[in-house]
């Protein structure tokens, strides 16, 4: 294998009779240098944007949520309640009771969803610091009051300091439904928003007003054990995949327990299918630009046809010459290689710290610059898939060729 390296490694940097050879070993490099620093940058900007993401939800979303297996809601007398508040890795737990309404705002109706919480609340989640008008506040001595949605709040045309309430509508739970009078199968009740939230996703902003569970378990006419769901949250440094199997032992079959990215596992599959969507893309990309290797070796085996047959003579077995303009292709990649993966993870790190490349235009967007994040282990697929790559592009060629002029008897 030395003799096949140190050979290849001579052949690399000798001077060769043809400058198109020089040529094309050039665009070989610069082709795979692209491809690896294009495949870095990609993935790092698909991290960036799903970490992005990910922490819009989060300051909404707690650590994990508990929801019940079947139906849409349980009573918290079914479950082992005291044992689960009483657990060690536990900071905080809150009781939830979501449910869809009608809202309505003077002439406005649209669509929404109550939610119901309790105090502890603003302790699971990190709802104070998305409010971006008002304050979060969902109770003052016997008043009930609300958080509302910004893209909910628009949609009705409603602000905090008008005097006109906001109305809620929920089909009565109980009772009979008298089909001369149907505006009699509503119950209704009416509450002031003294805040607004901005999660900057449309499913919360667009649909939630946040309410006292009280008033939201009278509005459905529920007792006051009934929730939809549990928000807890863990305590600093408890690692969040053990405390999810213990709660989820607590709890048994009748609930399941989220985390943070099972709680919205639709948009991380859809982020993960693209991201490896793209993966395979850029590969193909970079299996074409590899094809320039076979080129490139082409003219520097018919160069070295005498000297194939000179380590013929010399005792050289075909698999040796093989190998020899293999590890020459391989060298030729494994330049492009580095220098692509090193510049990739130049430019990602200069975004990542300095946010160079910012968003065109004059939109309001959420984050002025392109997020990325540089993950070492993207770094690692990309070498060892743009080698494999590289290797098989030249594996077949090389063997051909060299067995073509292994088998010619010398032209002197």
């Amino acid at each position: 294998m030395k003799l096949a390296f140190d050979i290849a490694k001579r052949y690399l940097y000798a001077k060769k009779s043809q400058n198109i050879i020089n040529l094309i070993s050039m665009i070989s490099v610069f082709g795979v240098l692209t491809g690896s620093m294009a495949l870095v940058i990609v993935l790092s900007v698909f991290n960036g944007v799903h970490g992005f993401m990910g922490e819009l939800y989060t300051a909404f979303d707690p650590n994990l949520k508990v929801i019940p297996a079947s139906g849409k809601v349980i009573s918290t007398d079914s479950i082992n309640y005291e044992q689960l508040k009483q657990h060690k890795d536990i900071e905080c737990i809150s009781e939830v009771f979501e449910h869809q309404a009608l809202l309505k705002f003077r002439q406005r109706k649209i669509p929404g969803i109550i939610m119901g919480v309790d105090s502890a609340f603003n302790k699971v989640s990190s709802i104070d610091s998305i409010i971006i008008d008002g304050k979060y506040e969902l109770k003052y001595k016997s008043e009930y009051r609300g958080v509302i949605g910004r893209r909910l709040a628009d949609q009705l045309a409603i602000r905090l300091n008008f005097v006109t309430p906001l109305s809620m509508y929920v089909p009565k739970r109980l009772g009979n439904v008298n089909l001369m009078t149907p505006q009699n199968s509503f119950k209704q009740d009416y509450i002031n928003p003294t805040g607004m939230f901005a999660v900057n996703q449309e499913e919360y902003d667009g649909q939630y007003l946040i309410i006292d569970i009280d008033k939201a378990r009278r509005l459905l006419q529920y007792d006051n054990t009934i929730i939809t769901s549990l928000a807890i949250k863990i305590k600093e440094g408890v690692d969040i995949a053990r405390a999810e199997k213990a709660i989820q032992s607590i709890v048994g079959d009748q609930m399941d327990v989220l985390n943070q990215q099972e709680q919205h596992a639709a948009f991380y599959k859809v982020m993960k299918v693209e991201k490896l969507m793209a993966y395979l893309i850029l590969s193909f990309i970079i299996a074409i630009a590899a094809f320039n290797i076979v080129a490139n070796l082409a003219m520097l085996i018919y160069e070295k046809k005498d000297s194939i047959f000179t380590l013929k003579s010399m005792g050289a077995d075909k698999q040796l010459i093989t190998r020899i303009f293999m590890t020459e292709g391989w060298l030729i990649s494994l330049v492009g290689i580095i220098i692509g993966s090193l510049l990739g993870v130049a430019l990602v790190l200069i975004q990542q710290h300095f946010g160079i490349v910012k968003f065109m235009g004059d939109g309001n967007y959420i984050t002025d610059a392109y997020p990325v994040i540089l993950k070492w282990f993207d770094v690692v697929i990309v070498i060892i898939t743009v080698s494999i790559i590289s290797a098989l592009a030249a594996w077949y060629p090389v063997r051909v060729i060299v067995g073509k002029y292994y088998s010619e008897p010398s032209a002197g």
